[in-house]
């Protein structure tokens, strides 16, 4: 087992490493989400991961008749993750994805609402304490916010970006994720900022 205090890998990495399809779709995701390399991926990867399993074997008691309560534990934290709407079910969870793990991350959140002009921008802001979460400054882009807590994310108070003449501080306004249908709307599609 090793000594319980020591950090373990949280992700896996892929099985296959050499398959460009995975791999171009990869770097997509990882620009598109501003993440510093593939690993924070893997990590949002191996969370969903965990949760699906879990709803997989949880589904399986509930066909045979069970209904064990670590299903309603399940459900309670991906709802309070807001991963889950109010009226999801374990069926709910297999259908979620990734970039519904990696749109609840706070360097995701502080650019959606506005505090930043770039995803990059947002984890810099973040990692050099800038931001604030129902009061307490969190520097861990990757924290995952609570339902809830999505209005409470601030500039510190302490922080300089605080002040309202600071030439990095942008006006917040917040910023809508704009999926295409076609690649021929991405071309006429503006940003929304």
């Amino acid at each position: 087992m090793g000594y319980p205090g020591k950090n373990r890998k949280t992700y896996s990495r892929p099985k296959t490493p050499w398959q460009a399809d995975r791999i171009a779709e990869e770097v997509e995701t990882v620009k598109a989400f501003g993440l510093r390399n593939k690993r924070e991926l893997w990590k949002a990867q191996a969370v969903l991961r965990k949760y699906r399993e879990a709803s997989r074997n949880l589904l399986a008691h509930v066909a045979y008749g069970q209904r064990p309560k670590e299903a309603d534990e399940v459900l309670d934290r991906l709802k309070r993750l807001g991963l889950l709407k109010e009226g999801g079910d374990l069926d709910a969870i297999l259908s979620l994805r990734v970039p519904d793990i990696l749109e609840r991350r706070l360097q995701t959140q502080v650019y959606r609402q506005g505090l930043a002009h770039t995803m990059r921008q947002a984890r810099q802001f973040i990692t050099h304490g800038h931001i604030q979460v129902s009061g307490r400054r969190v520097t861990v882009p990757s924290y995952l916010v609570r339902r809830g807590e999505e209005m409470t994310i601030r500039y510190y108070i302490a922080s300089p970006m605080s002040k309202e003449g600071h030439p990095e501080r942008s006006e917040r306004t917040v910023t809508a994720a704009v999926v295409p249908a076609t690649p021929s709307a991405v071309a006429s599609t503006p940003e929304v900022r």
